[in-house]
């Protein structure tokens, strides 16, 4: 029985380990469409997957710590992001409906392609 604690406790060191690397891997991707863009919900979405990776992180070190305090910060951050996400979003709107040019421009040939096809 030993033999197989042994190699559950390795096995789960190497997985927390492999996700880790993983999620370093994302996390660099998405500072990449942070700061290349091209539009702002592009990088709102982009702020959204790093809240995410971001749990993935503090989740994995939990693991990897056996202090499963850290957990419960991930599912704050979690809640924190989901409000943050909205704020983005409603931030996105009133700035669309401010006068944003290319929003509207997007808006105004999409109801063209809609009475051309009518």
């Amino acid at each position: 029985m030993k033999s197989f604690d042994l190699f559950a406790s390795q096995f789960l060191d190497i997985c927390t380990h492999a996700a880790l690397v993983i999620l370093t891997v994302s996390f660099l991707l998405i500072v990449v469409r942070i700061v290349k863009g091209p539009t702002l919900p592009d990088r709102v979405i982009a702020l959204d997957m790093l809240v995410a990776v971001g749990i993935g992180f503090i989740g994995a070190i939990g693991v990897l710590t056996d202090y499963y305090l850290y957990l419960d910060i991930a599912l704050t951050l979690g809640l924190v992001g989901f409000l943050a996400t909205v704020a983005f979003a409603r931030f996105v709107l009133n700035r669309g409906l401010a006068g944003d040019k290319t929003i509207l421009k997007e808006v105004d040939e999409s109801i063209a392609r809609r009475k051309a096809g009518q």
